[in-house]
């Protein structure tokens, strides 16, 4: 009888030490894919700057625009810097849009279109977004992992004990900028 209680112990420590190590994993995981998103946004961080600059040539009167993708990239790395997620995807959002109404202006332009550093600056920065979207969705599959566990009996058990609180997810809100078509108006 003992021998039973004692395998029966052993094998509840096993399985605590199991569930313990996996939300470890992965919250590192989560971790590990909120930093790529930074990198990419710090990377877009940068080229929009530059990118701002070559169309401001060409298009001197669409002043507001420029004033507008400007004011987007400070928010977003003023969020960036404060963690809170939600602030973050606002403000990313945001930033998608007012880059959107800056290509479509840009549209309007033809010798801008046919300029090697503005298609090159368009080139890397339509890669980062989609480098971006890879790493949104990569984050958001590591978070989905990390809830489902942490919501489900009986590692929900070792989440609670261990503080181990649900993530949230990076989405895009469909009913802010990135998720409406561009409106351009002159």
């Amino acid at each position: 009888m003992t021998t039973i209680i004692l395998i029966v112990l052993a094998v509840i420590v096993l399985w605590f030490i199991f569930a313990y190590n996996g939300f470890v994993r992965l919250n590192n995981r989560v971790k590990e894919a909120w930093s790529d998103i930074e990198v990419q946004l710090k990377r877009r961080y940068d080229l929009i700057p530059n990118l701002v600059e070559t169309v401001k040539g060409y298009a001197k009167h669409e002043s507001g625009v420029f004033e507008s993708v400007t004011q987007a990239r400070a928010q977003a790395i003023s969020a960036s810097g404060k963690g809170d997620m939600k602030a973050i995807a606002k403000a990313e959002n945001q930033l998608a849009g007012t880059l959107k109404t800056l290509f479509a202006v840009s549209e309007n332009y033809p010798q801008l279109r046919a300029s090697e550093n503005f298609q090159g600056l368009q080139n890397e920065l339509t890669d980062t977004e989609n480098k971006i979207q890879a790493a949104r969705r990569f984050y958001n599959g590591n978070v989905r992992d990390f809830n489902t566990k942490a919501e489900t009996f009986p590692s929900n058990l070792i989440a609670r004990i261990f503080n181990f609180a649900a993530k949230e997810f990076f989405d895009i809100d469909e009913k802010g900028p990135e998720g409406q078509p561009v409106q351009v108006k002159f």
